[in-house]
Formats: C-alpha cells, sequence, structure tokens
C-alpha cells in the first residue's frame, strides 16, 4: 500500500499520517527478525515516550542528545524528542570525553539518552545534564527508559505539542567531520529534511514497506536521511544492523529494495566477490563465474566509456547473467535492488563500473552535511557514470571564477549552532552557499566534483592536480590499500604515504603464511611490499603521467576511524598527516631516500592526458 501523494511541512506531521497507512505492517526490524515493531507500536511508544520527555522539561526548542548503536529502540526516542519540538540529534559513539563535551556543550543538550557503556564517558565529558536517560541496565543516577516510558503526566496533550512544531525549527544538528578543526554543528530544518526526502523520492522513487538496512553511525547525516527521515516521511522499513561487520549477512538476510553505501564498502564488496570465485573449488564453477565476471568488467567498461555494448557481447551478456550473475545477485542479497547509491566521498569509477556490468543500479550522489545531506542525483537509467548526476529539482547552482561550486535553495542549513561568523563566511547575503569542492558541469547539467578546494594539489611546474582523484585510481588497484596520503604541492613530483587495510591483511597473512599480521610487520614483509609495488604500478598506468606516484612509503600504523589522521567518517586531515610525517615526507623527496621507500615498477603505459 502507498500512501497518498500528500506533503507535510514538519516530520511529526509527516510521521502521524505514515503511521496511519497500515499501523500492522513492519516498521522496524533486526536481521532474522529477532526483533520487530509494527507502524501501530512505534507510534504508541512515539506517544508515550513524548509524554514522558514532557514530564522531565523537554519543550519546543530544547536540544535532546542519543548515543546508540543501530538498534529499534533508537527510532521512537528520537522521533518522541521531534514531536515536542526539541532538536534531536546523534553523536559518534567513539568521541572521547573532551569531543563529546565540545559536541555536547555545543549543541546545548539538557537531556542524553545513551546505552549504559556510555555513561562514564558522558560523566566525564564536563557538561552538566539535566537528565541522562538510559537504555538496557540503567546505572545508578539514571533514568531508565521504561521508567520514562511511564512518567508522562495523564493530561499531556501529545497533540497539541506535535502540531506547534513549525518548519523553519531546527529538528537536528549533524556534526561536520573536522578535518580542519573542531566539529561545526550544522543547523537543519524540518523545512530542509522534508524537501530533501521529497526531492529524493521524486528522482528514484520511495514507496511505502520499501526496505533498506541502517548500518552507518546514526550521527552521519547519509543513514539518518536514508534510514530514519525517509522512514518518517514514506514508510521506509528499517532493518538495524548493530555490527558493521555484519552488513554482509544482512544484506542476504533483508533483500533490501534500496540501499547505499560509501566508496570503501563498495570496494570490500568488490574484493569479496572477486576472492570469493578465486576460491571457489570446483574448477567448471570456477571457470563459469570468471567468464561471468570478465563480461561483467566489459559491460561495465562500456558503461563508463558511454558507450552501447555491441549487440553480439549484450547477448553474450546476458547469458552470462542467466547462468551466473543473477545467482551472485541474489547470494549478496541484491535482487530486489531498485536502486543503490554510493556518496560521502569519490567513488573509483573502476568500482562503478564493476557493479554497473554485475546489473546492480548503482547512482553517485555528492552532498554535504550543509545542504541536509543529497544534493545532485540521478536515477540509475539516467546515470553517466563518473559524474554525480543533476540538481535535485528546485535548487541552484553556480560555479565562482576558481571553479568551486556555490549552491541555493531549500537544502540550505539555517547556519552552524553558535558560530555566526562561520555561517556568514559560508553564506553569502544571497543564499548563495560556498561547497568547497571544486566542479565541472556538462551542457545537460551532468556534475563532476574534481576535488575539494583546499586539497588541490599545485605542483613546482604550477600543475593542478586532485588528490583524491589519484588515491582512488590507487586504492582501486589493490585491496591491500586502506588509505593513501598522496604529497605534491609545491613538489617536482607526487608521492604518497601507503597505510594497510586492517580488515583486508589479516586474511592475506593467512592466505600466504606470513607469521605475524600486525602492521609493523606486514609494512615490511616483502610480498606484501610487492604487491603494493604491483597496485600502485596498475594505479599509475590509469594516470597522466604528472599524477602518478613516484615513490612510496608503506606505515608501519593502520589508521582508525576518528584518530588522528582521519575523521569518524575517513576523511584524511591532511594538515595533521602533513604534520605527523613530516619526517617520512622528508625522505621521500631525499635524492637518496632510505631504503624504507620504493618506488614502483612500471607494469603499462599511463593513459595519455
Amino acid at each position: 500500500m502507498t500512501p497518498a501523494p500528500e506533503r507535510f511541512d514538519t516530520l511529526p506531521a509527516a510521521f502521524q499520517h505514515t503511521a496511519a497507512v497500515d499501523p500492522a505492517a513492519v516498521a522496524l526490524r533486526t536481521p532474522g527478525d529477532t526483533r520487530r515493531l509494527t507502524w501501530g507500536e512505534y507510534a504508541q511508544l512515539v506517544r508515550e515516550f513524548a509524554a514522558g520527555l514532557a514530564a522531565l522539561g523537554v519543550r519546543r526548542g530544547d536540544t535532546v542528545a542519543l548515543m546508540m548503536g543501530n538498534r529499534p529502540d533508537f527510532y521512537p526516542l528520537e522521533v518522541a524528542a521531534q514531536h515536542l519540538g526539541a532538536t534531536s540529534f546523534s553523536v559518534y559513539n567513539t568521541l572521547p570525553p573532551a569531543q563529546l563535551g565540545h559536541v555536547l556543550g555545543n549543541a546545548g543538550a539538557r537531556v542524553v539518552i545513551c546505552e549504559p557503556q556510555y555513561v562514564a564517558r558522558l560523566r566525564a565529558c564536563g557538561v552538566a545534564l539535566d537528565h541522562l536517560i538510559c537504555l538496557d541496565d540503567a546505572p545508578a543516577g539514571t533514568l531508565p527508559v521504561a521508567g520514562l516510558r511511564t512518567a508522562g503526566a495523564p493530561d499531556f496533550d501529545f497533540d497539541a505539542a506535535w502540531r506547534a512544531v513549525r518548519p523553519g525549527d531546527v529538528a537536528t544538528l549533524i556534526y561536520t567531520s573536522g578535518t580542519t578543526g573542531a566539529p561545526k554543528g550544522v543547523e537543519t530544518t524540518h523545512a530542509n529534511l522534508l524537501f530533501q526526502v521529497y526531492g529524493v523520492a521524486e528522482v528514484l522513487g520511495i514507496e511505502f514497506g520499501d526496505t533498506i538496512t541502517s548500518y552507518m553511525p546514526s550521527a552521519h547525516i547519509a543513514d539518518r536521511l536514508t534510514a530514519l527521515y525517509a522512514q518518517e516521511v514514506r514508510g521506509v522499513q528499517v532493518t538495524c544492523v548493530p555490527d558493521p561487520s555484519a552488513i554482509a549477512a544482512a544484506l542476504a538476510d533483508l533483500h533490501p529494495t534500496i540501499w547505499g553505501a560509501v566508496p570503501r564498502v563498495w570496494e570490500k564488496i568488490r574484493t569479496a566477490i572477486e576472492s570469493k570465485v578465486a576460491a571457489e573449488p570446483d574448477p567448471d564453477r570456477r571457470a563459469a563465474m570468471q567468464w561471468a565476471l570478465s563480461l561483467a568488467v566489459t559491460r561495465g567498461e562500456y558503461a563508463l566509456s558511454g558507450r552501447e555494448l555491441p549487440a553480439e557481447s549484450a547477448a553474450e551478456w546476458q547469458r552470462a547473467d542467466d547462468l551466473v550473475l543473477r545467482g551472485l545477485r541474489v547470494a549478496l542479497g541484491f535482487d530486489r535492488m531498485r536502486w543503490a547509491m554510493s556518496g560521502a566521498a569519490p567513488i573509483p569509477p573502476a568500482t562503478l563500473g564493476f557493479f554497473a556490468g554485475l546489473g546492480v543500479p548503482i547512482t553517485e550522489i555528492w552532498g554535504m552535511s550543509e545542504l541536509s545531506c543529497i544534493c545532485t542525483v540521478s536515477h540509475p537509467r539516467d546515470v553517466r557514470l563518473g559524474t554525480v548526476g543533476t540538481l535535485l529539482p528546485g535548487m541552484q547552482a553556480r560555479t565562482a571564477p576558481d571553479g568551486e561550486l556555490q549552491v541555493r535553495g531549500p537544502l540550505v542549513m539555517k547556519g552552524y549552532r553558535g558560530l555566526p561568523e562561520k555561517t556568514a563566511e559560508t553564506i553569502d547575503a544571497e543564499g548563495w552557499l560556498s561547497t568547497g569542492d571544486i566542479v565541472t558541469v556538462d551542457a545537460d547539467g551532468y556534475f563532476t566534483v574534481v576535488d575539494r578546494k583546499k586539497d588541490i594539489i599545485i605542483n613546482a611546474s604550477g600543475k593542478n592536480m586532485s588528490p583524491t582523484h589519484i588515491e582512488n585510481t590507487v586504492k582501486a588497484a589493490t585491496p591491500l590499500i586502506g588509505a593513501v596520503a598522496v604529497i605534491g604541492d609545491g613538489r617536482p613530483y607526487n608521492t604518497a604515504l601507503i597505510v594497510l587495510d586492517a580488515e583486508t591483511t589479516g586474511p592475506y597473512a593467512t592466505r600466504h603464511g606470513l607469521p605475524d599480521a600486525s602492521p609493523a610487520a606486514l609494512a615490511t614483509d616483502p610480498t606484501v611490499l610487492a604487491a603494493i609495488e604491483t597496485g600502485i604500478a596498475a594505479g599509475n598506468a590509469q594516470l597522466a603521467r604528472v599524477e602518478q606516484i613516484k615513490r612510496f612509503a608503506v606505515l608501519p600504523v593502520f589508521w582508525e576511524p576518528g584518530g588522528d589522521e582521519v575523521t569518524l567518517t575517513m576523511k584524511l586531515k591532511r594538515t595533521v598527516v602533513a604534520e605527523k610525517y613530516a619526517d617520512r615526507i622528508a625522505d621521500l623527496y631525499r635524492a637518496e631516500p632510505p631504503a624504507e621507500v620504493r618506488e614502483p615498477t612500471a607494469v603499462a603505459e599511463p593513459v595519455n592526458r
């Protein structure tokens, strides 16, 4: 059943409509249906929790923070706060006390709802809270969620509370990655989020009963949009996956109709597919799978170039699809998928091409927290691989003389919380938001992101290059590489710091009989270094000569999300990397570098650009 195509101007109004469409339908679940919550049960919990929060003094304009994993309990608690007109938001569960204190203090949080393991950290963060509400076994001094559920006053006017919410009220805060300083709180209104969901639904199609997983942190705008807000506004059923490493099993359990992931997840799925084929014990079956994948790669290459697959090759691919690829999509859980998206960072074109050839309909999107998440997107049938689609209807865009994209329209944030000067630096008097991204736009309005303006490399000869493009090209060449930091600004040639992938290196060490899988041991192992050299050389073959990596060093560490070098969303903190590894970078440019500095061997002629 699909709800009437009505549009609402606040999240509570949309939720009340959606929850009444089919109260017996499942709204929330966990893999294997170990937990299920119907829309009717969901709506009742929202009513009870809203009354409980109101009894604690939460009013319109107050701020409520949530700190918990991906679980069904999150949704009615968050949505209840929305129904009071409160600003409800999530904090990253990995934040240390000092950063937690910064975020909660900047947000002005009065109430935090959390899991027990975070209570000590919250108490140590230095922010005085009115109430700490706890799930599961609530520690002493906290209010159990069960108590919140029954704390509401009998005369609480639930309908009056949610009807008082206004479109311009701040619905949530999204804290930026903090690549260049302390995270900033992006104030996002109900009007922003409703325009966002309706716009994406118009382009891609989102229907009541569509199914999706929630596995990314709920502090990330991508998870909030595709799970929480798409659910409230369009009735998407959400499967909560508490452990991101279990996403493959969750996909096979759910067979989602819509889905999204960051590039690194798509790259890992591709690696898993190729590894599974290589490990197939039946030689005939393995040969058939390799044949099918080779045809998928060919089809993807044609898609990347914008060319039609020749009729003879198309017929051969269809045969491969009937015999192998369709079954592979079923095994992955991708067989019911109408669309999938990739965002948050550029995805290597070869990865997009691989999935296009496999028959998985991915669209690459572009957006940012300051624009409520997604600003450019195209339906998979209209995708031009390598671009991030066209503007959402109702948005405007222009490029500054230096190529920086500026955007105006209903997606633009209200501002940065407590930072009017920063807001004014980002949004001008006419409402144009400077995105910080350098883009190109073709004649049909398709956008291609070149790189972050502040990250562009200008070498000693004055050549402008995108480090992200170089890094993605190299990472796509070997799954052993988890992160690459390209250096070359003001230098005669490009070099790179290489960090091994924490998930891939363990199985690699086992397969090759390596006794020590620590990053320190692997960074000096000849077989690992040879594989990295080959991968970088393969990546270089896809780059213009001036872009190629001439020297590299493998660091004896893993970079953890939220650590010194990368943000929680795995974006490089380039300034921090340059300062922390200044000596290693200097080694890369010495006339006679130390032994740990390597030079990739050539495997093919580079592309001519």
